[in-house]
Formats: structure tokens, C-alpha cells, sequence
């Protein structure tokens, strides 16, 4: 099948209502359409239905002869047959005959000597806003010549039969790395279109020997380079929004052998509980050309209510990274001088900051841990345990140990420090601790950056090994050290027991690991 003449063809028949329409245009006809309103603040307000996070069990790679002995195929990455793209791909396309539909050409990645020319063929305006706001917007001179290596085709509307068309429900997202098509149906969530093309860059990096992150990066006047690695819901959109240094991108990076680049041209914020004092920046980005998903208006005022999670606690807001007044454009830069993984624990018992020597900073990103935050996911309503690998398993096509084996060479080639920070529960698990204090948290992320934590004394946890600093400015003391924040420390010492041993089992499926990343985890003795 030729999809680029497929598609022509689409094209000749119906053609789009526009390519790359000004996004205030856009605007006008969501509103005409009634795919959304206008808050207060100017930003256009949508809801997605069903689907207010990403559905993971309904994400297909098609079994191609190509890259079939590539993929690491099993629950995260599952098999379709070309036979069942092909007979949805070709209802897409006929389904877009009777649409009106928009078209966005761009790129994805900063990087000029690694950027991929993406079109995203969208059944409604407010999608079509979204990924021009996510992505790369080209210039007038890049339009005109503009080929895309990818295509995508949202048609939310059009909704997939489990019994004949393969699939675990009426929704589907499907990639086809062979014919470099992707179609998403069934399903109106955002989110599912930048996810989409992330996967599709984290095949292909790494071939071009580019380590593509789950992580968002900052910098400071000194050209000190910062990742933030982390699953939806830790913090990597928050805490990289520093107004004291400039922002590379929130969520997705290349580290190549030049430095960092952002593989996005915008930002895909949570915006449950946000707040004017704690997060100023994203904010003051939630405006005119700002797309916000599932957020309760004020009937009146339409005023946004960032606390109200009766839709969703997933509420997101898509903005162009140059809503952020000090971000960089384009979003590159040096390489990192200090990496952060970010992880939420639900169960209270990590610390808050931790230093991790190389060998545990490898365990913890093929450990990947964290709580799937409620609504990230399509029917997860609470926070629960989980270890995604590398930090973004749902969307790494290949093995983990490619992109593990090119971290912690980066590590080594750079001297980059390490350090683990738990935005999540202290004091007790989730539903007895609190969420940890943000105003903590930055004064700790201020102290990886600034060096202080290179000067004080560490004590090793006595379950996860990993060195706890004696103090950090702006932070009390007893808040460093998980057992202190208990109330019952024999119930802290079980917790911490159960989690560690969560840990190892976890760690038994990766078989070719040395023994000194091994000798790394938790000691459950």
C-alpha cells in the first residue's frame, strides 16, 4: 500500500479546509463548530469524553518484516497485523471524504541535524490547534518545501469494532514504523498525538545514536544544563519552570552528541490545583491560543476552576514553549551538568532527595518507579504503584537496555550528578501522608543546581541504600529523612520493607544486568 498517494489522492478528492492556519482562525471555527468556549483568560476550553488520559491497552505497532526482530514486543508494545492498519487506515481516509478536516506540517526536534518533518491530519479544529502549539511550526520558507517522514491521522470520531477490526476496543492507536503512518481513532484525548509521535522518536534516535528522554530541561546563566526525567504527574512541567533559568522544553528531549534539544515546540502542562503563587509561569501561559482539556468553567464568569477534579484529575493545558517568557527558542542547548529523576511515592517511604552513586542511578532508571497519577490513564483512579523503565515505557519501542547503555555512557562521558526527588507522599502512604511541600521541593532542586549539595555530608537509607544530605536550605530537617514524618515507625519500617522487596522482584526481569547495578537496589536482608 502507497499511503503518500493514498493520502494525495484524500487530498484531491476533499481537500482540507486549510494547511497551517493561523491559530486564531482555528479558534473561530472550534467555536463555530461548538468544539469548546472561551474561558476567561482567552484560552479554549475542551472536553474529551470518555477518554480523559492516554489508553495504553489500545496502542498498536504494526508486525512489519522491517522492524519486526527490532521491537521488543509484549504488554507495553503489542502486535497488529498489517492486514488490520490496512483496513482501518483505508476507512480514515474514506471517513475524512465525508469530514471537514485540517492539516498541520511541522517538525519534531529542535535540532535541524535530527528534526523530523511530521503532517498531522486532524478531524477537528481544536486538535489541529493543539499540535501546532505542541510541535514545531515551520517557517514560510521550510512550508513551501515541507515533506513529511510521518504522517498522523486523528479521527476521533470514527470508532473501531473489537470483534472485526482487531482491536481491544473502540478506540486505537496504531504505528506503522514501516509505512511511517500513525492513526488514532475513537478516542478525542490530546495527549494520544503527542505521545505518538514521541514513540516514533524513540525508535528512531537511537539508530541515528541520539538518546531520546521521557524528561523535561532547564538552564542556567552559566550554560548549566538540568534534566528532570519522569512519568506524568512528578513534577517535570513544574519544576522546570524556573524563573530563574530558561526553559529547553517540559517533556521530551534528544541528547545527542552536541547537547540537548527539545523535541517539541510547546508545553502539555497538568493544571489540577494550580496556582497563580506556586506555578506563576504556567499560569500566566494558560491564555489566548492555549488549548485547556477537561477543565471545570465558572458558568458566569468563565472563569477556569483548577481544583474542581469532577471531570478528570488529568486537566492538562497546551501552550507554544514561547508562552514561558524565558524560554529558549530554538529549545537547544550544552549537555547536563546535574539529572534529576522524578518519582511520586505513593507510599511515603522515599526520601525526598537523595544522591545516587552511577550504578544506582542506572538501577533507578531501568527501575523506573513512580505512581500512575488518577487520570493519567484511562480507568486509574487513584494513585498506584508502578515501574515504567527508563521512566517511559509506555513509549519506548525497543529493548530498555538501549537506552539504559546510552544514559550511563552520557553520565560518564559528562560527569553529570544524579539525584533522586520524591514529589510524592510524605508523613504516611497516599491517603494518610500529604503530597510532598512544592516550596520544599524547589529549595531542593535549587540545591542540586547550585552546587550545595556537593558540600554536605550524606548518610546512606538503611533499606534503599541511596545517600540522604544531613540538610538543604529552606527544607527542615526531619522532612529529609521519611521515618522521622511517621507517626508509627514501625509502620514506616514495613512499608519500606514491602517496597523494597517490590523493587528487586521488579529488577529479576532484567537478566543481563552487571552485578554492581544489580548490588545497587534495595537491601531486603
Amino acid at each position: 500500500m502507497d499511503t503518500s498517494s493514498s493520502i494525495d489522492r484524500l487530498f484531491t478528492i476533499k481537500p482540507p479546509v486549510g494547511r497551517n492556519l493561523p491559530v486564531s482562525m482555528l479558534v473561530e471555527m472550534a467555536l463555530a463548530r461548538q468544539e469548546g468556549v472561551l474561558s476567561n483568560t482567552g484560552a479554549l476550553c475542551c472536553t474529551t469524553g470518555n477518554y480523559t488520559g492516554r489508553s495504553p491497552k489500545d496502542r498498536f505497532i504494526v508486525d512489519e518484516d522491517s522492524i519486526r526482530s527490532q521491537i521488543a514486543w509484549g504488554n507495553v508494545n503489542k502486535s497488529i497485523s498489517p492486514e488490520t492498519f490496512d483496513n482501518l487506515y483505508q476507512r480514515a481516509l474514506a471517513y475524512l471524504e465525508t469530514k471537514e478536516y485540517f492539516v498541520f506540517d511541522g517538525f519534531a526536534g529542535a535540532d535541524d541535524k535530527y528534526s523530523m518533518p511530521i503532517r498531522v491530519i486532524n478531524e477537528y479544529a481544536w486538535h489541529n490547534i493543539f499540535v501546532q502549539q505542541l510541535f514545531i511550526r515551520p517557517t514560510i520558507e521550510q512550508l513551501e518545501v515541507h515533506q513529511p517522514e510521518f504522517t498522523m491521522i486523528c479521527t476521533p470520531g470514527l470508532t473501531a469494532d473489537p470483534k472485526t477490526d482487531g482491536t481491544n476496543s473502540e478506540a486505537y492507536v496504531i504505528l506503522s514504523l514501516e509505512k511511517k503512518v500513525i492513526i488514532l481513532g475513537g478516542t478525542e484525548y490530546a495527549g494520544e498525538m503527542k505521545k505518538s509521535i514521541f514513540s516514533v522518536l524513540n525508535y528512531l534516535m537511537p539508530f541515528r545514536e541520539v538518546l531520546p528522554m521521557h524528561c523535561s530541561a532547564n538552564v542556567g546563566a552559566e550554560g548549566d544544563v538540568a534534566l528532570f526525567f519522569g512519568l506524568s504527574g512528578t513534577g517535570k512541567t513544574t519544576l522546570s519552570a524556573d524563573p530563574e533559568r530558561s526553559l529547553i522544553g517540559d517533556d521530551e528531549h534528544g541528547w545527542s552528541g552536541n547537547g540537548i534539544f527539545n523535541f517539541e515546540g510547546g508545553c502539555y502542562a497538568k493544571c489540577i490545583n494550580l496556582s497563580e503563587e506556586k506555578e506563576p509561569q504556567i499560569w500566566n501561559a494558560i491564555r489566548f491560543g492555549t488549548v485547556i482539556e477537561n477543565v471545570v468553567l465558572d458558568k458566569d464568569s468563565k472563569a477556569p476552576d483548577y481544583n474542581d477534579n469532577s471531570l478528570t484529575e488529568n486537566t492538562r493545558a497546551g501552550y507554544p514553549v514561547n508562552y514561558i517568557d524565558n524560554a529558549i527558542i530554538p529549545g537547544l542547548a550544552g549537555h547536563p551538568r546535574v539529572v534529576v529523576f522524578l518519582t511520586a511515592d505513593a507510599f511515603g517511604v522515599l526520601p525526598p532527595i537523595s544522591k545516587l552513586t552511577k550504578e544506582q542511578a542506572m538501577y533507578h532508571f531501568l527501575s523506573g518507579y513512580t505512581s500512575k497519577l488518577a487520570g493519567t490513564e484511562r480507568g486509574v483512579t487513584e494513585p498506584q504503584v508502578t515501574f515504567s523503565t527508563c521512566f517511559g515505557e509506555p513509549f519506548l519501542p525497543l529493548s530498555p537496555a538501549v537506552y539504559a547503555n546510552m544514559l550511563g555512557k552520557r553520565i560518564d562521558e559528562h560527569q553529570a550528578k544524579v539525584y533522586l526527588v520524591n514529589t510524592g507522599w510524605s508523613g504516611g502512604p497516599y491517603g494518610v501522608g500529604k503530597r510532598m511541600n512544592l516550596n520544599y521541593t524547589r529549595a531542593m532542586i535549587t540545591a542540586t543546581l547550585n552546587g550545595e549539595l556537593e558540600k554536605v555530608s550524606y548518610q546512606p537509607d538503611p533499606v534503599f541504600g541511596i545517600l540522604i544530605p544531613e540538610m538543604v536550605t529552606g527544607v527542615p530537617v526531619e522532612v529529609l529523612t521519611p521515618r522521622n514524618t511517621w507517626q508509627d515507625p514501625e509502620a514506616y519500617d514495613n512499608t519500606a520493607r514491602s517496597l523494597a522487596k517490590s523493587f528487586c522482584q521488579n529488577f529479576e526481569r532484567f537478566k543481563d544486568v552487571s552485578s554492581d547495578i544489580r548490588s545497587a537496589g534495595p537491601n531486603i536482608t
